[in-house]
């Protein structure tokens, strides 16, 4: 698209230059906060909290350790005139935004390939929390810039650029969290399941106020809506009325699905229409050191997890992991965002993360395929009872994590029997099963069943109305609907 558009603008048969501006700001505002909050929402949380551990050491401590190898070793580099100079900030502010994985088609390709699923939600838990550490750790990065940090020592840059980091973490996730709660409780108490449309107006407020709120305090409002949609998916998603409920779905992944669509159509945009500044030198390290940064935070935190683990992290996981790392939307939208000068440095910035992007879309995710099969990580049986096609969506890739989880469905006495009275729920997971979810989430009486079950049939039967008389309805139709 972005090259039919530069031989249009070339021909001068039209002007687009306004339309291709691609603002950071809209990213933040508009476009980013469904992606994310779709991505909590969706998440299946059995396997992602029985892998909570994992997920966050490799999400977490991964992510700044690969920011802290490709941000020092594009700072050394330069020092050494080896390739172009960055300060320290500047150096660790790239080595953050370029953090950010997007392991899209690695997922699709693991789905179609029926691969462990311990791997498959160890590398999606980490690309959905890696993406909100990342934009904090750039976060953190442009808060020392803007600072005068010349006059203190390096120790005391790192132990406020720590304390920084971890008010946006902890402050911003308390907050997502604490909204979630709050919009349960609102929604348990607050019966609104016979008026779907007000219902529907309530969740997406919900959705949307950790976001305003935490940029309004200064905190992360990408880490708050996370945390959030993964609260109101585990509460107050069963609280809704069965029609909310799949309407809220659909919803998000459609929106997310053009949110993605629209970041990746101005990135094919920028490729051809905005000013480039190539060095090959500065590319080339850059790429060795992503894929070096991704090696020292795969590896290691493996053989340490496994310590632990009782379903061990196998070295055909750990480079399968490895070589997920694909770079997405978000790097380059940071890119973008960063206030650097001169312009001649912003400019190098974006055209490497661009370069970045697509190697590792191009080459590491269509290399994915071959290299499962080589290896041969997937599961031989389910590969020969089901075949699927890769579907390189991801939201339709989480097309079926909520509805497996319907609570709301199972009456009190139900649920007592199906989730307090286990005897392998441990931690979190008992006490979320015996004091949590009964608190924020409203136990169904046969009644509320019933009339939920009115509520689908009603729109069932409204469907089928309108097929019997289109323009395509026959008797013959008829008989096979019934």
């Amino acid at each position: 698209m972005g090259a039919v558009i530069k031989i249009i603008e070339f021909k001068k048969l039209a002007n687009w230059k306004e339309e291709e501006m691609f603002r950071p700001n809209m990213f933040f505002l508009l476009l980013l906060p469904p992606i994310i909050f779709e991505s909590g929402y969706s998440l299946h949380k059995g396997n992602f909290f029985q892998n909570i551990g994992s997920i966050t050491l490799f999400a977490v401590f991964g992510t700044a350790i690969s920011a802290f190898v490709v941000g020092g070793g594009i700072y050394f580099l330069g020092q050494a005139d080896v390739i172009s100079k960055l300060n320290m900030t500047d150096s660790f502010a790239f080595g953050s935004l370029i953090s950010a994985v997007d392991p899209v088609a690695t997922i699709a390709i693991f789905n179609a390939l029926h691969v462990d699923p311990v791997l498959n939600m160890l590398v999606f838990g980490e690309s959905i929390l890696n993406d909100a550490v990342s934009i904090v750790l750039t976060n953190t990065a442009e808060g020392l810039t803007r600072k005068n940090v010349s006059d203190v020592s390096g120790w005391q840059t790192f132990l406020q650029a720590l304390g920084y980091f971890l008010k946006m973490f902890f402050g911003s996730a308390a907050l997502g969290t604490l909204t979630g709660l709050i919009s349960a409780l609102v929604l348990k108490h607050i019966d609104l399941r016979k008026t779907p449309s007000l219902e529907f107006g309530m969740m997406i407020i919900f959705a949307y106020l950790p976001y305003g709120l935490a940029e309004g305090i200064s905190l992360s409002g990408i880490m708050a809506i996370l945390f959030s949609g993964i609260v109101m998916s585990h509460y107050t998603h069963h609280n809704l009325s069965p029609v909310t409920q799949i309407l809220m779905q659909q919803t998000l992944r459609t929106v997310a699905f053009l949110c993605e669509t629209c970041v990746f159509a101005f990135l094919g945009l920028s490729i051809f229409s905005f000013p480039h500044k190539f060095e090959i030198s500065f590319v080339i390290w850059c790429i060795v050191l992503v894929l070096f940064g991704r090696a020292v935070n795969i590896f290691p935190l493996s053989y340490l997890l496994n310590f632990f683990r009782d379903h061990k992290i196998t070295p055909k996981m750990m480079f399968i992991m490895w070589f997920s790392g694909l770079r997405g939307a978000i790097p380059y939208a940071l890119s973008l965002h960063l206030d650097l000068e001169p312009m001649e440095k912003r400019q190098l910035i974006g055209t490497t993360t661009i370069i970045i992007v697509l190697f590792t879309i191009l080459l590491l995710g269509g290399s994915t395929m071959p290299l499962i099969r080589l290896m041969d990580i997937e599961d031989a049986k389910a590969r020969r009872k089901n075949k699927k096609d890769v579907n390189l969506s991801k939201t339709e890739k989480m097309g079926n994590t909520v509805e497996s989880e319907h609570l709301s469905e199972l009456t009190e006495e139900e649920y007592e029997a199906h989730y307090v009275r286990r005897q392998d729920l441990k931690g979190f997971l008992w006490l979320d099963a015996k004091y949590l979810n009964p608190f924020f989430t409203r136990r169904l009486t046969q009644e509320d069943l019933h009339h939920g079950r009115i509520q689908m049939k009603t729109l069932t039967n409204k469907w089928y109305e309108e097929v019997r008389q289109g323009p395509s309805g026959s008797e013959d139709d008829e008989q096979e609907l019934l």
